[in-house]
């Protein structure tokens, strides 16, 4: 069994990469690889509607490295989909990504992959929920069996304002923690 982790951040070993690594702590402990992608290093262009992948299955128009991610993504058991928070929302480079997937969906080729969704936003009432949301009705439009952490609805949520300070942040880090746990149970149980 393989989880592949999708960083939207920007920022190089930031919070979301933190959170990413105590999820994948937990599944490595329960047996499950864990592959972390960050989309920082990828050339993943927003989508330009030509509607070629509705034509034709994974075929697009636009030459990037979204097939190759998608590709990782179609091969792995259960993806985390990690963001943090800008203008309560995921980050334009995730939300790209997520919009590309549409090369996926007539296929339903992600369909009953387990799902994990964290995000880190600056404050407690940072926009956590609203980005988590947007990444579960990605789940839910995809067949995306979505996990969540002990006590969270919708998955993990970080609270941190400068790199690194989520490392203080014991809830958050805990937020994570189960959410691994939680996917490793759901991927067991579903016999991945």
């Amino acid at each position: 069994m393989k989880v592949l982790a999708i960083n939207g951040s920007p920022r190089k070993d930031g919070n979301t990469q933190v959170m990413i690594d105590e999820a994948a702590k937990a599944l490595k402990k329960a047996g499950i690889g864990v592959e972390s992608v960050a989309l920082r290093d990828y050339d993943v262009r927003p989508c330009n509607a030509c509607e070629l992948c509705y034509k034709k299955h994974w075929k697009c128009s636009i030459k990037d490295d979204t097939l190759g991610l998608l590709d990782k993504m179609v091969a792995a058991d259960g993806l985390i989909i990690a963001s943090p928070v800008y203008s309560a929302d995921i980050t334009a480079q995730m939300k790209a990504l997520l919009d590309r997937c549409v090369i996926a969906y007539n296929e339903q080729d992600f369909k009953d992959k387990v799902g994990g969704a964290i995000t880190v936003g600056g404050g407690a009432h940072g926009g956590q929920e609203f980005a988590l949301l947007q990444i579960m009705s990605f789940f839910a439009f995809h067949g995306i069996i979505p996990a969540g952490s002990k006590g969270g609805l919708f998955g993990a949520m970080g609270t941190a304002g400068d790199k690194g300070d989520v490392r203080k942040n014991k809830d958050s880090l805990q937020s994570a923690a189960e959410l691994g746990e939680r996917m490793a149970e759901l991927l067991k149980r579903l016999g991945r």
